[in-house]
């Protein structure tokens, strides 16, 4: 690619026959975008690019992040160039987004020690994400705030761990409340099930039956096909590496601020529970944490089955003066946009909502389609990972009560 035919963002040079752009991001993040054909001359004076720009990101306390997304062809002789030349940032890696699997292939093998490849941009800031949360250390009053916020989801969750510990009592006539807990506890750590999705599924599941399995002839299925969440290094039964990835890409793909994934509990009469966010802060998510109905957008969204848009939280008659619209606009957010996950029933899984610090219409048409499927894929994986990795820890449950009923 010429200089002539390179379209660079912000500015940006030829790397061979490859364009180099940058492209503004927020936080701890500096990306540089690469398109067109990569040979070696051309990764040799990529590396030379990188070593400026990862100095200059590191001065600025950010992570340097090469987006090859746009990258047509990449030569196998550029990506050992590639390796050789960035071994020295071993210990603050690049990190490299290579959506086409023939770009993936090439780093598969034996991943260069300098960089670290990830299928998607949102699956790498979801990397990035507990490197970011550890280094904002609350102090001051703030320690008090964060202690308030914890009581609080205490108190959210604590009933319905109670309930799942009574009916464990009852059917399976254990010892005490504290036999009950350790079973769910142990259960929980051994699927890699929260303790409060576990103990909503005890509440709501059938009871097991007598034989050594809770559902007797069940097979585990395998993952849904998903057109967005899917690729290299997906882990569909992390719950919690799933729904990060999922609320990174529906920060990325709507070029928003931030963003807030809720799923629907069926023990909490199908009230919507706050399970990844980003970009809001610790008020917002307290307050948003479970959500019964409208004004919340999400609420609304559920309802209606539809998207609900929202170009100006503080001229909106609902919102503007309910608790809900406050707590957005003290986090900096002034326009959202929130879309149902529809199972293939037509039930309501969760919903996907994304925040805009400036108010009006901001998305294009392939972005609200984007979001769409975004929102389907949710659905898909919320569908399997009920059926499937919730009952398996119900299984273990029932097969280690020391009494079964």
């Amino acid at each position: 690619m010429t200089q002539e035919q390179a379209v660079p963002l912000l500015g940006g040079g030829t790397t061979g026959d490859a364009a180099l752009c940058v492209r503004p991001a927020a936080g701890r993040v500096a990306i540089l975008c690469l398109s067109g054909v990569l040979d070696t001359d051309g990764a040799i004076a990529l590396t030379q690019d990188l070593a400026g720009h990862a100095e200059k990101a590191s001065r600025a306390g950010q992570r340097l992040v090469l987006d090859l997304t746009d990258l047509s062809i990449v030569s196998a002789a550029a990506v050992r160039v590639l390796d050789t030349r960035t071994r020295h940032l071993g210990e603050n890696p690049v990190v490299v987004i290579a959506t086409a699997p023939h770009v993936q292939a090439l780093f598969s093998p034996s991943p260069p020690p300098g960089l670290r490849v990830y299928p998607t941009l949102g699956a790498a800031l979801a990397a990035l994400a507990p490197a970011d949360s550890r280094a904002e250390v609350p102090i001051g009053g703030e320690d008090l705030q964060a202690e308030l916020f914890g009581l609080h989801a205490k108190i959210r969750t604590g009933p319905l761990i109670g309930m799942a510990q009574g009916v464990l009592l009852e059917r399976y006539a254990l010892a005490d409340a504290d036999a009950a807990f350790g079973l769910l506890k142990q259960a929980s750590q051994r699927h890699n099930v929260p303790m409060r999705v576990l103990a909503s599924a005890v509440v709501t599941a059938p009871p097991g039956a007598s034989s050594s399995k809770w559902f007797p002839g069940r097979l585990r299925s395998a993952p849904p096909p998903l057109e967005l969440l899917g690729g290299a290094g997906f882990q569909a039964d992390d719950r919690k590496h799933v729904l990060r990835t999922l609320v990174y890409e529906a920060v990325t793909l709507a070029d928003a601020d931030g963003a807030e994934v809720h799923l629907s509990d069926r023990a909490l009469e199908n009230s919507l529970v706050l399970e990844a966010q980003a970009g809001l802060d610790a008020a917002y998510r307290d307050r948003l944490a479970l959500v019964s109905g409208p004004p919340a957008v999400c609420a609304q969204a559920r309802d209606l089955g539809e998207p609900v848009f929202v170009p100006d939280i503080a001229a909106d008659p609902d919102l503007a003066g309910a608790e809900e619209g406050l707590a957005a606009l003290a986090t900096g957010s002034r326009a959202l946009y929130a879309v149902p996950a529809l199972t293939e029933t037509g039930e309501c899984a969760g919903v996907v909502c994304v925040h805009r610090r400036r108010p009006g219409r901001w998305m294009t048409a392939a972005q609200h389609t984007a979001l769409a499927i975004l929102a389907d894929d949710l659905a898909a994986w919320h569908t399997w990972y009920r059926h499937t990795v919730v009952p398996t820890a119900l299984e273990y449950v029932h097969s280690h009560a020391p009494h079964r009923g």
